[in-house]
């Protein structure tokens, strides 16, 4: 069967890359994993490209494959592991310690700057070379580019074997001049060197964010651009000059060519994916309000979804770097089916953040990792079958059962103890990442729906209901598969910035349409080179505004020229997220300090197509067996559940093993899982019905 056209989304996590194809006529998707190669990642994407069309019977990949969409952590793991060449800093003169004196603010936890020591810069100081040459703030020349001393910067870092450098200069936001004439001279004198300018990566003031962010653009450039560029070339050789799109962290995704241009936009790339696969997803179930659990081998992630729309954020950070990069708003944590149980120096039990991923992975891999892990507590148990991938990887229950006998006797616990300890303190993990996203920032989690996905995102579904008093858990079919999914349904998207700081009161209302124009200019010709008219394009106008004296600004929408009704939004929006505003107080004047565009190109989204209904038989067909599995105190025989023998209606009451190839959900008693017309479980408490 060669003659279908299918798009094909591949998320590559820690521990298992997953592959969905999408049929373009009939909307069918068709799902698989395939271990992760750390060593290479690209030869699980390839291997997963192959094992998809292979179970599609397609034999012309070239005439088969319509596109293909990938999320990948190579820039995240880069950061959050610290691997980092050495890299070299250009700024203006007289601002060489802006990476030393940074913010003069302390992380929460610490109490104060006694007990905090600053992590290490990204560039040390004896890397960081000055020009001289000043703009002021609306980059009009104050002191002309020092041209001299620009090459002689140039030659050191030639001299000195760096190869990447960052160039950030003062209010290069409002003029970029200095900064293209710094590259002029970088280009003639080091013609090797990677380089990133900060007008290129981020329009944006505050010089110390956007020195960083320019700095970890440039870092992960070269190792981003050779990973693309490889995948490139061995996708060519199967399917030649298919379309190949990487998700970004804002929601859209951009074509591969254009990606080794931009790399820093993949930092959250595959949480991005399963965030949006999951509003989809459930929008179409509906429910509006939503978490996201999204949990992998190595890390869980959370976000808030209202009205389809992922949280966005330009405040996030990447292990010890803020980037002010626009980004889906993740709260991510070590608590994945990976995640290492350890002791601390005093003794006390600790699971994560430290994963065993792929290789050499938990110790009931066949691989045998030499620490327990949240898997190993959870095949113990019997929350798991002994093996994974409908039996592609066996797992070892003795191999995990003398690791964590090992471990409790450290503790004076017994196994079960061991082990349902270490799922609740995983647990407690995922629930304080969930409440990071909601109390935290003023919402009530109990008027969310929970959405579990990833490989072991659904494992503690019902623990979390009870711990945050969540009304229902929603376990989409194919779990393991959403981000890869999610891949799918998402636009190519770029974002533009313009720093404009004025007060409302004193706005050229022209000055604010010139400025929104010429970024809807850059957004479209991205657009262009997407391959998208000027018909499909579709633009979106937004601003960040403040009160006068603020440190923070609050983004509204902008829908018309209408300056005032964006004043008024500020003035709701603000009410909205810290309970006052100051609508009604002339005194308190309203600053406008970014205007932003997104420009959007339309992919079309995969149809959800309802299951059949049942019409025959009941839910005791998908019986498929049972086992013994400790839940809370005691063992208990349980029954196991094949989850695509079960039909919309279908009720399953716990205690229960519901099983597939990527993923298993317990429902432990008292909670029962209806089946809706979507193939959707929805998790309840009994009590609650």
């Amino acid at each position: 069967m060669t003659s279908r056209r299918v798009r094909i989304g591949i998320d590559t996590g820690g521990t298992f890359t997953d592959v969905v194809a999408v049929d373009e006529e009939t909307g069918a998707t068709t799902t698989t994993k395939t271990p992760s190669t750390p060593g290479n990642p690209a030869d699980g994407f390839l291997a997963g490209v192959q094992k998809v069309l292979d179970l599609l019977g397609i034999t012309d990949a070239a005439a088969a494959i319509e596109a293909v969409s990938h999320g990948t952590t190579v820039a995240t793991n880069q950061l959050l592991e610290g691997k980092l060449d050495r890299i070299g800093f250009i700024t203006t003169e007289g601002y060489a310690s802006v990476l030393e004196i940074a913010r003069q603010s302390v992380p929460d936890g610490y109490g104060n700057s006694y007990f905090w020591v600053k992590p290490p810069r990204i560039v040390p100081a004896d890397l960081v070379r000055t020009v001289g040459g000043r703009l002021d703030h609306t980059g009009t020349e104050v002191r002309p580019f020092d041209r001299e001393q620009a090459v002689a910067a140039a030659r050191f870092f030639k001299d000195a074997g760096i190869t990447t450098v960052g160039v950030c200069f003062l209010h290069a936001y409002a003029n970029d001049a200095h900064e293209r004439a710094m590259l002029d001279v970088l280009h003639a004198e080091h013609p090797d060197c990677v380089v990133s300018i900060s007008s290129g990566v981020l329009r944006e003031y505050r010089e110390y964010e956007r020195s960083v962010t320019t700095l970890v653009d440039a870092a992960v450039k070269p190792k981003v651009a050779a990973y693309v560029t490889n995948i490139r070339r061995r996708l060519d050789e199967l399917a030649p000059d298919v379309p190949f799109y990487v998700m970004k962290s804002n929601g859209g995704v951009l074509s591969a060519e254009e990606v080794v241009h931009q790399p820093i936009t993949t930092m959250l790339s595959g949480p991005a994916a399963g965030a949006l696969g999951a509003a989809l997803i459930a929008g179409t179930a509906g429910f509006d309000r939503i978490l996201t659990c999204d949990g992998g081998g190595t890390s869980t992630d959370v976000t808030v979804v209202i009205d389809g729309e992922p949280a966005l954020t330009t405040e996030g950070t990447v292990g010890d770097y803020p980037s002010k990069i626009p980004m889906i708003d993740v709260v991510t944590v070590g608590a994945g089916g990976g995640s290492i149980a350890w002791l601390s120096p005093e003794g006390t039990l600790k699971v994560g953040p430290r994963s065993a991923g792929a290789d050499p992975g938990p110790m009931c891999y066949p691989s045998r990792g030499p620490e327990p892990t949240v898997t190993d507590a959870h095949v113990v148990l019997g929350r798991i079958p002994p093996h994974l991938l409908g039996g592609e990887i066996p797992l070892s229950v003795e191999a995990a059962r003398g690791g964590l006998e090992e471990l409790g006797g450290k503790l004076d616990l017994s196994l079960e103890r061991a082990a349902t300890g270490i799922l609740e303190i995983s647990a407690w993990n995922q629930a304080n990442a969930l409440r990071q996203v909601t109390v935290a920032r003023g919402l009530d989690v109990r008027d969310y729906t929970l959405t579990t996905f990833g490989g072991s995102g659904s494992l503690l579904a019902c623990r979390l209901m009870d711990v945050l008093g969540l009304p229902r858990t929603l376990v989409p079919p194919n779990p393991g598969n959403v981000s890869a999914f999610g891949l799918l349904t998402v636009d190519v998207r770029n974002d533009y910035v313009q720093t404009m700081v004025t007060r409302h009161t004193a706005l050229d209302p022209v000055a604010v349409a010139t400025a929104f124009a010429a970024l809807e200019d850059q957004a479209a010709t991205a657009l262009d080179g997407e391959g998208f008219g000027r018909d499909e394009q579709k633009m979106q106008r937004t601003a960040d505004l403040r009160y006068v004296g603020q440190a923070f600004e609050v983004r509204v929408p902008v829908h018309g020229e209408d300056l005032d009704e964006v004043a008024d939004a500020f003035h709701a929006a603000h009410r909205q997220l810290y309970g006052y505003d100051f609508a009604a107080d002339p005194r308190q004047a309203v600053e406008w300090v970014n205007l932003r565009v997104s420009g959007i190109g339309p992919i079309r989204r995969p149809a959800m197509v309802p299951a059949p209904e049942r019409t025959s038989g009941s839910v005791a067909d998908a019986v498929s067996g049972s086992r013994r599995v400790f839940f809370d105190t005691e063992w208990i025989d349980t029954p196991t559940y094949t989850r695509t023998e079960l039909q919309p209606g279908d009720v399953v009451v716990g205690p229960a093993i519901v099983e597939e190839f990527g993923s298993t959900v317990p429902v432990h008693p008292g909670f029962r899982a209806t089946v809706d017309s979507f193939a959707n479980l929805l998790l309840t408490k009994e009590a609650a019905l």
